[in-house]
């Protein structure tokens, strides 16, 4: 559950947070992201535990990067966070049904965008890279019948702020929490579902490749596929030069017959999803969330220093897209939390 502020500290964020983005939005927003870039490398130099964190994380995904290539990843990764939170105030004055056309170039939505149209439901899928705000109101003013699943704020006034904004051009917010009875009534009705899938699930995930590791992933959103026969597009919006330009496209396309031939649908349709997100971060590492704590979680063999159960080994060699050099590391990795 999100923590319960007192009414002083909720109302104070508030009205900081509204009378910042009012100050911010009078200048140009090449000017404001230029300085966005200057505040994300402050913050990188001062900010040492998740400056930390993301440099190990970053040492896990590329192991073959050089020391100075992983600092800069991650310095501009923290550029690009901060950015992000100067393009979210922005989107409303920016991208419209008059501009959305010029601020956004697009490849491979067509389908996607037919499926919702003729009444299919569909479940959209992307991760922490890029501009994952543009995408979702993107879907909303391309009219789109989408709802999104996010976590409510602890700010209940700063979420309905925010959530408003979206839902005022068409985007649906579903908070977390009981949000199953509202899921299953959009896939009924032949809506769209959207999803950030990339957040670590606890230790009752279901632990997929990442990088290269096992991570914990949500079972929700495949179980929900495999029982409703829907589709899954898995999707992007990243940022292109400075000027809030978008590319926005579809990296998989997930259907129904794709995992009915495997012994663990979920299995295959989580680790398909996930392989997904991280190709999306591979074409952009500087624009993702490297300070998230995705491999916290470990798996219970692991823990207890067994070998990896003989199921799971299967799971993993059925896997198309995975190398058997990464195969055998997944397959002879130690217990190690990252935290």
């Amino acid at each position: 559950m999100s923590c319960k502020l007192s009414p002083l500290i909720a109302w104070s964020q508030y009205l900081a947070a509204r009378v910042a983005s009012t100050v911010m939005t009078i200048s140009e927003v090449e000017t404001n992201l230029y300085a966005a870039a200057h505040l994300g490398r402050w913050i990188y130099r001062s900010d040492k535990r998740h400056r930390t964190r993301t440099l190990r994380h970053l040492r896990i995904a590329f192991p073959d990067q050089s020391h100075d290539q992983i600092r800069q990843l991650a310095e501009k990764s923290f550029e690009s966070l901060v950015q992000l939170v100067v393009e979210i105030l922005y989107t409303p004055r920016l991208l419209h049904g008059d501009s959305w056309a010029q601020r956004t170039h697009r490849t491979g939505l067509a389908p996607s965008i037919r499926l919702i149209n003729e009444g299919k439901p569909i479940i959209f899928v992307t991760g922490h890279v890029g501009n994952w705000e543009v995408l979702g109101y993107l879907m909303g003013i391309l009219g789109l019948q989408v709802s999104a699943i996010a976590r409510p704020l602890d700010n209940w006034l700063l979420g309905d702020w925010l959530y408003g904004i979206r839902q005022r051009r068409g985007l649906q917010i579903i908070t977390k929490w009981g949000a199953t009875a509202h899921m299953l009534e959009v896939i009924d009705r032949g809506g769209g579902l959207a999803f950030i899938a990339d957040q670590n699930a606890g230790d009752r995930g279901i632990f997929v490749p990442f990088f290269g590791r096992l991570a914990s992933s949500y079972k929700s959103i495949g179980l929900l596929a495999i029982n409703r026969r829907v589709p899954i597009v898995c999707g992007y919006a990243r940022r292109v030069g400075g000027q809030f330009q978008y590319k926005v496209g579809v990296v998989d396309t997930i259907q129904p017959e794709d995992w009915e031939s495997y012994d663990d649908p979920l299995f295959y349709v989580t680790a398909r999803y996930m392989h997904a997100i991280e190709t999306m971060v591979r074409q952009s590492p500087h624009q993702y969330l490297w300070m998230h704590r995705r491999w916290k979680s470990r798996p219970r063999f692991e823990l207890q220093g067994r070998p990896m159960p003989a199921r799971l080994r299967k799971n993993l060699e059925e896997l198309p897209w995975l190398d058997g050099g990464t195969l055998e590391s997944l397959i002879d990795q130690k217990c190690d939390s990252v935290s």
